[in-house]
Parts: C-alpha cells; structure tokens; sequence
C-alpha cells in the first residue's frame, strides 16, 4: 500500500499548503521506516503466507508494535507533537493525523495481522479486511488513490500560483514515485 500512502499525502497537500510535501510523504509511510530497524533485529517479522509463493500481499506481517492500533496512535501523537515544534499546532495536528493514516490504510489490505495493543497484549483478535487476497483490485485501488492525490495536488498547485515547471517536476517525479513503489509491490519485493 505504499504507492496509496503516498497519494494520500499529496491529496493532504492539496488542502494544507503550509506543510512541506516531503514531510508528508515520510509521515504517510512513518509506521514502515520504524518498523524496518524492528524486522531487521527481529522484534518484528515478516512470514510468507501458507500456499503461496510470493508477490503482492502475500506476506504475514507481525509488525506488533509498529502497526497495533495503539502502537500507531502512540506514534502518530508523538510524531505530531514534535511536528508542531518546527510547523506550529495545525501542521502537526496534521502530519500526526498523516502517520495515522498509514494504519487506517493497512486496515484495508492487511490480512487479520494488525493487533490492538503494542506486543499483541491481551490475544484480542487481530484486525485487516485482507483487500491483499485480490492483487489486481488491490493494486487498481492503489493507483486511483496515487492518480487522485496527484491530480488534487497539482490542481492546487497550479491554482495558488505556484511556477509550472516546479509543479510539473514534483507531479512528474510522484507520479514516477507511485509507479515505481506500486511494480515493487506488486512484484512482491
């Protein structure tokens, strides 16, 4: 879902021009920069799905802190706190709702991996729709996020003055961005 992540954050830029794009766009996949040093030393892993052989969606992820539900309100509030000092209230009111986001997205294609609290406290039934079971809508769906927050982005853009050729760069470089994150998920990488 990285390729939707990143449309989400350009379709937030859209409407909250104060906050830098590249902090968006590192908020929206926040939860998965800390969850890597995590999988790396084995707090939390990654398992492939039984039967299959890789590819889109099909992987077990027990991201148990990164991605519990109050693991990820944890970090979005803490992320959002620290925003606020170099942004001010709003844009990190902002860039906090933008971290959390990454889980409300997750919940979509995840299979049920996603634990309430942080270490899977408690064996409460762990949460996702599983969209990942369906490749190919999931990977439409992904790309009409990163389409919509593209076209909203440069509409803005473009509508508050903003040079052409800058927004005609940013767009080109997301639009690139999104492609390229959407072939690697799909490939399974």
């Amino acid at each position: 879902m990285i390729t939707g992540h990143f449309g989400l954050a350009a379709a937030v830029k859209s409407v909250e021009r104060p906050v830098p794009l590249w902090a968006l766009m590192l908020a929206t996949v926040w939860l998965d920069v800390l969850f890597t040093p995590l999988l790396l030393t084995g707090v939390e892993r990654l398992d492939p799905v039984p039967g299959t052989t890789g590819g889109y969606g099909n992987k077990i992820i027990h991201a148990d802190y990164t991605h519990s539900l109050l693991g990820a309100l944890v970090i979005a509030s803490l992320t959002g706190l620290l925003a606020a000092r170099w942004w001010g209230r709003r844009s990190g009111t902002v860039i906090g709702a933008v971290v959390f986001s990454h889980w409300l997205l997750d919940l979509l294609v995840h299979r049920t991996d996603m634990p309430l609290l942080p270490g899977d406290l408690g064996g409460f039934p762990r949460l996702g729709l599983g969209l990942w079971r369906y490749p190919l809508l999931t990977a439409i769906i992904e790309a009409a996020i990163m389409l919509a927050g593209t076209a909203l982005y440069w509409r803005a853009a473009t509508r508050t003055g903003g040079s052409v050729r800058r927004v005609a760069v940013v767009t080109g470089l997301m639009a690139v961005v999104g492609a390229v994150t959407l072939a690697l998920d799909v490939a399974g990488v």
